[in-house]
């Protein structure tokens, strides 16, 4: 087998293991709760203590990231991982760096809109946030719990 096609199986096997409806759906669900998180405390923050926007986001996603991170461990990816610490905390740390990426991603967007097009701080924070999603389900899918990995969990 020639290196192309056992690199096409390779991603088609990992685009079949993070294609569950029923983990993306959850996925899904967490998102919106840490969308809210992320909304309410950016606007908190900008609106209400006046904290520059940039360090706004920056706080307001690390929250959202923490919270996010506990509701996918203990429901979207509970069969996923090992419940010793030392996973527990590579798990956190890997879904930090990998959501580092979908942060990056939904800030450009945020300042981008809200600085050059006036678009309201939390009306750019959520068009960011959905611009960001798809980076963050397939990568946590893959680096944070490794459903590639293994048969186990739902679909």
């Amino acid at each position: 087998m020639s290196d192309d096609y056992r690199l096409l199986g390779i991603i088609r096997a990992r685009l079949r293991a993070i294609a569950s409806g029923m983990r993306f759906g959850r996925f899904v669900s967490v998102g919106v709760v840490g969308f809210v998180v992320d909304t309410i405390v950016i606007t908190l923050l900008t609106v209400g203590f006046t904290v520059p926007t940039l360090g706004a986001k920056l706080a307001s996603a690390e929250t959202a990231i923490i919270v996010m991170f506990a509701l996918n461990e203990r429901w979207t990816f509970q069969r996923w991982g090992e419940a010793e610490l030392v996973s527990l905390l590579r798990r956190f740390v890997t879904s930090n760096l990998v959501r580092t990426g979908g942060v990056a991603v939904a800030t450009a967007v945020l300042l981008a809109l809200n600085g050059w097009f006036g678009v309201w701080v939390p009306v750019a924070n959520a068009i960011g946030i959905g611009v960001g999603f798809v980076v963050n389900f397939v990568f946590e899918s893959l680096l944070t719990w490794r459903v590639h990995t293994s048969h186990s969990g739902d679909n």
